[in-house]
């Protein structure tokens, strides 16, 4: 009998385990988004215009990425210089919205990846899924504090 993850004696939640379902799922992505001719970096850059609810400046764009990729800030305005010279954001006087292009991107690799996740999260009960939010969302608001602390 082979045994699977589901059969298996659960593993204990963990930064490792966090860490392997996070570089799973981003592999699985940056696959999809390298067919597209971006980066994962671009991708969530260009994700936080597209989501925005109304153009944003370059400073208002950069806070929101580094909420979600913790990276610098100068390399954070790199990656939106590389979404304007690829004509995936545009410049309005001083504020950045995204192209049309950019958001057919994001729109294809969503549609892309849509079966995936559907494959991926599928059959996980409602109930698992529910308590591995509230820990997810605990570790991040934990590990946002610590990383506060560590650059105050």
């Amino acid at each position: 009998m082979t045994t699977t993850a589901s059969t298996a004696t659960a593993p204990v939640a963990d930064g490792r385990a966090l860490g392997l379902a996070h570089y799973a799922a981003r592999g699985v992505l940056e696959h999809v988004l390298a067919r597209h001719g971006v980066t994962f970096r671009q991708h969530i850059a260009l994700r936080a215009a597209v989501t925005a609810e109304a153009p944003q400046t370059p400073d208002d764009l950069v806070t929101r990425i580094r909420g979600s990729l913790k990276a610098d800030p100068a390399d954070i305005r790199g990656t939106l210089d590389e979404l304007l010279a690829k004509q995936l954001l545009v410049a309005d006087g001083a504020h950045l919205s995204p192209a049309a292009a950019g958001r057919e991107l994001i729109a294809a690799a969503g549609a892309e990846t849509a079966p995936i996740a559907a494959r991926v999260w599928g059959g996980i009960p409602a109930e698992d899924l529910a308590a591995a939010g509230r820990v997810l969302a605990l570790v991040t608001e934990r590990a946002n504090a610590e990383l506060a602390a560590l650059t105050a």
